[in-house]
């Protein structure tokens, strides 16, 4: 007799009996793996963006503020610093090296970026055709955005003021893309790169134009001096990693510039979230226990339903062991049954979010990778199975055959 092909018939044919077991171990194995996914796609995300940058430079504000903006451009900026002020920073004894950032406009909401051919190399970003910027307004364009916005070489790209692309149209000047970049799951996949000039003019042409529109109401005196220009933010390489405790802390106090170590800001946001995370981590092991009580009741009255059929089996000749076994290989195929479809679901839960990312910061999260701690949870699901089926199993194993078919 085969044991293993009469555990399956016995669920089949009573799937009620634990759907609600299963169900609850679906939704606990599921939350578990789509939060240790989200934490590890997150996690690999900010680590990948961070290579290279010790310190970020910029307006005063608030300090996350100005690393999600000039690291990760998932937030408004501060404000602007002066390139004279920025040249004081650069040639500081601790700076090894420095990229200037300039940004304030977009198309179809994906930021333009003026900065130094070096920005490429931080994120080891690739020409995939084409080449890299030699003049004003020709630009460079991330793998993720040719590719959904289907981008070729020599288009001419129309940008919107701002971050967000509801913003006035740059219809006088427009950006030649020259080069198309090959995906590299940074930042950089998501950005249109140019070179600072070509932010400079594009701000300076719409400043005179705005200018000019008003020369009624203000006086010629008054005009803005365009000589004066300004960057966004400043992304510092230290010579030392000792540096990283001395000078940050010189600049916030000494200067009107901002400074904030992206390491440190992005530790303090995952302990704001850790609580929150955490919590709901335990709420879903509670649920699984729970549905491992849900499985052993399910199986315990079960067994009571069943002491004929079982006895009747015994009399065609199985053995005890043969009949614990059963019960057991039931509650073990129902459990891992509910881990492989937990799985599922965070799946589906990753690509929800991914969407929702993608929709609102341009960032996308998808994966279907194992990580290890997921193996964890089948572990612990093939634990759950066994112990909620010991004690139906010791029954069926003391059965008494005689008295059982008497009874009834």
């Amino acid at each position: 007799m085969n044991i293993f092909k009469l555990s399956i018939k016995n669920i089949v044919n009573k799937p009620l009996n634990s759907i609600l077991s299963l169900a609850l171990l679906i939704f606990g194995i599921g939350i578990i793996s789509l939060m240790l996914q989200l934490n590890s796609l997150i996690k690999t995300q900010m680590d990948n963006n961070l290579k290279g940058i010790d310190m970020v430079v910029g307006a005063k504000g608030s300090p996350l503020q100005l690393i999600l903006s000039a690291v990760y451009h998932i937030d408004s900026p501060t404000g602007n610093i002066s390139v004279e002020d920025a040249k004081k920073i650069k040639n500081n004894r601790m700076v090894g090296s420095s990229i200037d950032l300039l940004y304030g406009d977009n198309y179809k909401g994906y930021r333009i970026v003026g900065t130094e051919k070096k920005f490429l190399d931080l994120y080891n970003a690739k020409i995939k055709d084409g080449r890299k910027w030699d003049k004003p307004l020709e630009v460079v364009v991330g793998s993720k955005i040719h590719s959904k916005l289907n981008i070729s070489l020599d288009d001419e790209l129309i940008s919107s003021h701002g971050l967000r692309e509801t913003g006035e149209q740059h219809t006088d000047q427009l950006f030649k893309v020259v080069g198309l970049l090959e995906p590299s799951n940074s930042v950089i996949d998501q950005l249109i790169v140019t070179s600072p000039q070509s932010i400079w003019d594009l701000h300076d042409e719409h400043d005179h134009d705005d200018e000019h529109d008003h020369d009624d109401e203000h006086d010629h005196d008054d005009e803005h001096d365009h000589d004066d220009k300004e960057i966004t933010a400043m992304l510092i390489k230290f010579k030392s990693p000792m540096n990283i405790i001395q000078f940050p802390r010189q600049i916030n106090e000494d200067t009107n510039l901002q400074a904030a170590v992206p390491s440190y800001e992005i530790s303090r946001l995952f302990k704001l979230f850790g609580f929150g995370i955490e919590t709901l981590t335990y709420l879903a092991y509670l649920i699984i226990i729970v549905s491992g009580f849900s499985l052993f009741i399910n199986l315990f009255n079960s067994m009571r339903e069943r002491r004929y059929e079982m006895a009747l089996i015994r009399t065609l000749g199985s053995s005890r062991r043969q009949l614990s076994l059963m019960i057991i290989f039931e509650s073990l195929i129902l459990t891992t049954f509910g881990f492989f479809i937990g799985l599922l679901v965070s799946r589906l839960g990753v690509m929800f979010v991914s969407s929702l990312m993608e929709e609102s910061l341009n960032y996308n999260l998808n994966s279907f990778g194992i990580l290890k701690e997921e193996l964890w949870l089948l572990g612990l699901s093939i634990f759950i199975g066994l112990i909620s089926s010991i004690i139906p199993a010791l029954q069926v194993y003391n059965l008494n055959i005689s008295e059982t078919l008497a009874d009834e």
